[in-house]
């Protein structure tokens, strides 16, 4: 239920996008991004606006082409989305507001402990399994059709 302490916390109003993270939840997920390798040229993209851009693209959908020009370069923004896929940073990211999503809402424990499955749920699950009947391929026939034109074109001619 929206109250107006609810609607202060999800106000977005003074974000440049409203896929933009606030303060206090970039203070959140700055952790978990990786520092920038030891040697070479120092990191020159602020790594905040690259996530923004990341979640721009995630909330409107819109293609890598049409990210505004405000944000860091496509490719550059492309890259460390895949980056951070690989070396698991997008994963603690997501564990890290889960847990903090499930410490509002007042559970004490960071997983649920109990699962509820319905009865649809197991008749759905009974109808995914593997087929016990295994279909052995058949070769493929020729075309009769095929060979009765040719022979009727070879006694048409003679």
């Amino acid at each position: 239920m929206w109250t107006t302490e609810n609607r202060g916390v999800y106000d977005r109003r003074g974000l440049r996008y409203p896929s933009d993270l606030t303060d206090g939840e970039w203070a959140l997920v700055a952790p978990q991004i990786p520092p920038a390798k030891h040697g070479g040229r120092k990191r020159s993209v602020n790594v905040r606006e690259v996530l923004n851009a990341i979640f721009y693209v995630l909330s409107t959908g819109c293609q890598w082409r049409a990210l505004p020009k405000d944000f860091p370069p496509r490719s550059t923004v492309h890259e460390y989305l895949e980056l951070w896929n690989w070396d698991g940073t997008l994963l603690r990211i997501h564990h890290t507001l889960y847990v903090e999503l499930r410490e509002r809402a007042g559970r004490g424990e960071a997983s649920p402990s109990v699962a509820i499955i319905d009865s649809q749920s197991a008749k759905g699950a009974e109808k995914g399994g593997r087929r016990s009947i295994h279909r052995v391929m058949t070769p493929a026939r020729k075309l009769r059709a095929r060979s009765a034109i040719s022979w009727l074109t070879r006694s048409a001619s003679s």
